[in-house]
């Protein structure tokens, strides 16, 4: 069909920008419209030495990840940025294979994207720097951020923000300081795969916008 067709083709661009370029990606869509697929294709696919992450438990193991803050050892305080990591903490002492496994990362894929906050991306970023290159956002690792900003928002208590807020003008995983000196796309997934009703689709869709119509 020409939706399959379709789909087929953005797959394809998603995965060429993907395998030939380090552009980062925000791959986004509403539910339904294969994200998940999308992911379930790169992570078969192997183009490159690639970590799957996700900031909920259930979110990792639905990506087939870990959570960020498992795969980083990160505490759970909020993060300034240009903070520099105590490498005596034993928080940041990664094993070797750990320090092998980040040294030789080529795409970080983060899941429930929507879900993550700035700081804790710039905390990514301060990261990848510190073991692979100091001068590149991300240390020049290329991002594959998989979500949808219409569902669920990222957590931040007053407190936190009322330390983050000097630096970030939204929590929002756009407003990362790192994110904002890295060159990325945007590629949205529109067809929705899993509803057939198009009644049914369309008041998914005002749901979701916040706009239900009469009847």
């Amino acid at each position: 069909s020409k939706a399959d067709d379709k789909r087929e083709t953005i797959y394809e661009i998603a995965e060429e920008f993907i395998q030939f370029t380090n552009c980062s990606i925000f791959l986004t869509g509403k539910a339904g419209t294969g994200k998940t697929t999308m992911l379930r294709q790169i992570r078969e696919a192997a183009f490159k030495q690639t970590a799957v992450v996700a900031p909920t438990g259930v979110a990792a193991i639905n990506a087939g990840g870990v959570t960020i803050h498992s795969f980083f050892q990160f505490p759970l305080a909020p993060y300034v940025p240009g903070s520099s990591f105590n490498t005596k903490d034993e928080r940041f002492r990664f094993s070797k294979e750990k320090k092998r496994i980040i040294r030789t990362l080529d795409l970080l894929v983060i899941d429930e994207i929507s879900m993550v906050r700035a700081d804790l991306l710039d905390q990514i970023d301060a990261v990848l720097r510190l073991h692979k290159d100091k001068n590149r956002p991300f240390g020049g690792v290329q991002l594959l951020m998989i979500g949808d900003l219409s569902q669920l928002a990222p957590v931040v208590r007053d407190s936190d923000w009322a330390l983050l807020r000097e630096y970030y003008q939204t929590p929002y995983f756009f407003g990362s300081l790192a994110l904002r000196q890295t060159q990325h796309v945007t590629i949205e997934l529109q067809h929705v795969y899993r509803q057939t009703d198009t009644a049914f689709i369309n008041i998914l869709n005002e749901v979701r916008e916040n706009r239900i119509t009469p009847g």
